[in-house]
């Protein structure tokens, strides 16, 4: 295997490698290591349910890490390249017709890796954040409840102290990919005398840990990559804390970020950019209109031209608003605005490959690029709204803490949660 080194390097005054310099050594080096893009098929299986798929990934993973190609804006001393998200897009745009680990952008490398580097103890970041970018480690959120809706803060997943360390009981649902996961960032609560944002904590715990059954749950197109969990008295040492004793709230909202920022297509941290699957590219319009004899329909053209414009705007968007919180000249909780954004765009598509598909949407071939496929892909319509967060949420969260808007009213805000009235 090619080395990254091999290539010259020219820096910059700052003694960092200059963007194009990097993107002319990560031209040659997936050329020469990383496999091309296969051609599409119709023997499409549904997201995530691809064991041999999961196995691909790490190994794809660790072939970035082998060429020195890895966590590219991960600080080096956690097994990252220290440089600059102009880097990361180079890489991205260089990589895009060849075949990357994208089943580890979302959640491990674009949400729960990012939450460990900011909010983790410094044992904890050595301990992960290498495994994680060599391939060696699967990371899973454990936030959604049964009984939680949106409401995260209200969570009922216990966690009692015991000495030195913490039994856990409860149950999670929601959980993307966790049948394929090492570990799990899990938000429970630990002190329901308080109000119950306050009594919160985060744990890093292993999936296969005694006291873990897992579950996992089928989708109305057949997939089966959600899980939920149930916790029967699961044991985990207080070290596996992740940022303060009942201070998970300030670690949740963290996530929330780095979640409603993955989400909405703006993360520094992926490997690679695309679906993570082909079951979920989107179709490509023009090509949908040309093959149901639509290509010269002016109705047709203004849907495809629509829906270009749309994707323009999102990808400068989500430029604008990344840049602009880490300059500080936004606040974290703009992360909505980009998600709440990518929702309306992805509906969207689902919606003008129905309305070109027409029929063919239902009675079409379900090829990765035909017709047919248009009707599994609105199975799963309502998906974009849901995904780190719902719009309403989102929506709110705009209003609130970016406009400046009057709060909505909550009947459980400064009362402990213990006395907070639930069910009947």
């Amino acid at each position: 295997m090619s080395q990254a080194t091999a290539a010259p390097v020219t820096t910059g005054p700052d003694g960092m490698e200059t963007v194009e310099s990097f993107r002319l050594r990560a031209r040659a080096w997936l050329a020469e290591n990383m496999p091309r893009l296969p051609e599409a098929t119709d023997d499409v299986a549904p997201e995530g349910d691809d064991d041999a798929a999961w196995v691909r990934a790490r190994e794809l993973q660790r072939t970035l890490w082998d060429g020195g190609f890895a966590g590219i804006c991960y600080p080096k001393q956690y097994g990252g390249l220290g440089l600059s998200e102009a880097h990361q897009h180079a890489f991205t745009e260089e990589s895009l017709p060849y075949e990357m680990p994208l089943l580890l952008n979302v959640p491990t490398l674009s949400i729960c890796a990012p939450v460990i580097l900011d909010m983790g103890t410094e044992e904890q970041k050595l301990e992960h954040l290498p495994k994680v970018l060599r391939g060696d480690e699967v990371l899973v959120q454990f936030l959604s409840e049964p009984s939680g809706g949106s409401d995260l803060a209200g969570l009922i997943t216990r966690a009692d102290r015991d000495g030195d360390v913490f039994r856990i009981n409860g149950a999670k649902t929601w959980s993307t990919s966790a049948y394929a996961a090492d570990f799990g960032l899990c938000l429970t609560r630990t002190d329901a005398t308080v109000p119950k944002h306050r009594g919160l904590t985060m744990f890093l715990i292993p999936t296969k840990a005694p006291g873990i059954t897992m579950r996992r749950i089928t989708q109305v197109n057949g997939s089966t990559e959600f899980c939920e969990e149930f916790f029967d008295d699961l044991v985990v040492p207080a070290s596996s804390v992740v940022g303060e004793v009942n201070g998970g709230w300030t670690v949740g909202s963290r996530q929330l970020f780095h979640e409603r920022t993955a989400v909405g297509g703006g993360s520094p941290y992926v490997s690679g950019q695309g679906a993570r699957s082909a079951g979920t590219a989107k179709l490509d319009l023009a090509e949908l209109a040309r093959e149901t004899g639509q290509g010269d329909d002016p109705r047709v053209k203004e849907l495809v031209g629509e829906a270009y414009a749309q994707e323009k705007v999102q990808e400068a968007l989500i430029g604008r608003i990344v840049s602009a919180v880490e300059k500080g000249q936004f606040p974290g909780p703009s992360a909505s605005i980009i998600r709440l954004f990518h929702a309306e765009t992805d509906q969207q598509h689902v919606d003008y490959e129905v309305a070109i598909a027409g029929s063919a949407a239902v009675t079409g071939p379900a090829g990765q690029r035909s017709a047919g496929y248009a009707g599994q892909h609105y199975l799963m319509r309502q998906g974009a709204s849901l995904g780190g967060g719902s719009t309403e949420m989102a929506r709110n969260i705009i209003s609130e803490r970016i406009l400046g808007m009057p709060r909505e009213h909550a009947a459980d805000r400064d009362v402990p949660f213990n006395e907070v009235k639930r069910g009947r």
